[in-house]
């Protein structure tokens, strides 16, 4: 069970009225939200809410109709080298060039940021360590996955960013990576993610934005957002189960990580 920090400090993220249109339809409707260090913070909604258009002007790969986003202070649209270097990005398919080592992918990545690092450690930290050798073909959907979150970590940003980051992943690699994104925010990076799994936000997120049709209807933590529900009246038959069938699949496929 994971347990969920108490978020204090600085705001890492600052979004204020941001907007973004497609012709004559405006994807994203004015939306405002501030993130702390440290945090983990859920933005969910059904396709088409506009979820990965807010995900991606932050991240300088769209441009910000109107509106403002600074990360630690410096403004995603004036700029955006400045940016990048604050950012982490994990895709939600990373790919990855197949005849490639892992060691020489985390070269790669780092290079690219002018950083050198510890290649092994990287690798360690995301339990990979025993396949340095290997090339990215033989790896499993879960281990590209743990791989990506590495290589968008190498150089060190404050701020890292998942889009669906669970997405296809087997009961067990999918709680294995929501032990190694807890670990990421322990080193007081903050993480911004989207996800369609509601055990998934409510179990890893500290606050959620519920976004629809290019609005924030609701935000909070998952736990006020379950009682403002209750509070307007909801009911449903309760059954109090102590596991469900994904308790069941970890417990006799193993607990320990195989090839996830």
């Amino acid at each position: 069970m994971l347990v969920k920090y108490n978020i204090k400090g600085m705001k890492i993220v600052e979004v204020r009225d941001l907007k973004k249109s497609y012709d004559d339809k405006l994807a994203v409707d004015g939306v405002s939200f501030s993130i702390k260090k440290g945090e983990i913070f859920g933005i969910l909604g059904p396709n088409g809410a506009g979820k990965t258009t807010t995900l991606e002007m932050m991240e300088t790969l769209r441009t910000i109709d109107s509106g403002t986003v600074k990360i630690n202070g410096i403004d995603v649209a004036e700029h955006p080298r400045d940016v990048k270097r604050l950012i982490g990005v994990q895709p939600q398919s990373p790919a990855f060039q197949d005849k490639t080592k892992l060691t020489e992918v985390v070269e790669m990545f780092a290079a690219a940021y002018g950083e050198k690092v510890d290649v092994m450690q990287f690798l360690r930290d995301v339990e990979l360590e025993e396949k340095a050798n290997s090339y990215v073909e033989e790896l499993s959907g879960g281990q590209k996955q743990r791989l990506s979150i590495t290589t968008a970590l190498v150089h060190g940003p404050k701020v890292f960013f998942l889009d669906e980051p669970t997405t296809g992943l087997d009961p067990q690699a999918r709680r294995h990576l929501w032990g190694l994104i807890e670990k990421v925010r322990k080193r007081d990076i903050s993480v911004i993610m989207t996800t369609h799994y509601m055990d998934e936000a409510e179990v890893l997120c500290d606050r959620i934005a519920i976004m629809d049709n290019g609005k924030i209807i609701a935000i909070d933590t998952p736990k006020n957002l379950v009682k403002q529900l209750l509070s307007r009246g909801f009911k449903k038959d309760e059954k109090v189960e102590q596991a469900n069938l994904e308790d069941v699949f970890i417990d006799l496929t193993g607990k320990e990580l195989r090839n996830a």
